[in-house]
């Protein structure tokens, strides 16, 4: 393989935190990005459900007990960047030339707006109806705090990988696992599809990767 005209595709400042992380090694460089590359790829299975589930189910409760398009009702939506994000969704799907239902917009709202929902400021919303949303395995009610602190760290992720960015460093299986754990609250049947058909356990090294940190 010819490194130097890889390396040109991927660009010095880019590959150069391979090269860092691999102490100088470009064969290891050149790993560590492929490594790199095949758990970004799938990881793209888990969280691709948990944000649908993650949406649908919140839209499915909120609906209940409100409307259909709670989404738009600043009685609801306390964060102005969240009502941002809404009339950026129905801009463009009035762009497309679709017709504007709450379907739609649903389906066009970003991660942020809905792991927002869990912030501090939807306590009340939580305790009132949202905790509708998900039950542990053995029937007991979530804190809100229990999507929050996970959720944070896997939106992230999540971007990391959107812009192709490295996620080594990060404590991947943990977050896998927190995936996976609220998915289920969420679905299970969700989290037993994304178990069958995701491939990190079996993508992700045995051993620990070794990254090197220069002083």
């Amino acid at each position: 393989m010819d490194f130097v005209d890889l390396e040109q595709a991927l660009s010095l400042e880019r590959f150069g935190r391979y090269m860092a992380w691999a102490n100088g090694d470009r064969a290891r460089a050149i790993a560590l990005y492929t490594l790199n590359t095949q758990l970004s790829e799938s990881l793209y299975t888990p969280l691709q459900m948990l944000e649908v589930a993650l949406r649908n189910r919140i839209h499915a409760v909120m609906h209940e007990a409100y409307h259909e398009t709670w989404f738009q009702d600043e009685t609801i939506i306390l964060k102005p960047r969240q009502i941002e994000q809404v009339g950026m969704a129905v801009a463009d799907i009035e762009f497309d030339k679709k017709d504007v239902t709450p379907g739609r917009i649903v389906a066009a709202l970003t991660f942020s707006f809905w792991t927002t929902m869990f912030g501090p400021d939807y306590e009340t919303l939580w305790q009132q109806t949202l905790h509708g949303i998900a039950r542990r395995p053995d029937g007991k009610g979530l804190r809100r705090k229990d999507f929050s602190g996970p959720l944070h760290p896997v939106r992230t992720i999540r971007n990391r990988i959107a812009h192709h960015e490295p996620i080594l460093n990060w404590n991947l299986r943990k977050h896998y696992g927190n995936i996976v754990t609220m998915t289920e609250w969420l679905s299970p049947v969700a989290a037993t599809w994304c178990r069958t058909h995701c491939r990190f356990e079996a993508i992700y090294p045995q051993e620990r990767i070794v990254l090197h940190e220069p002083e």
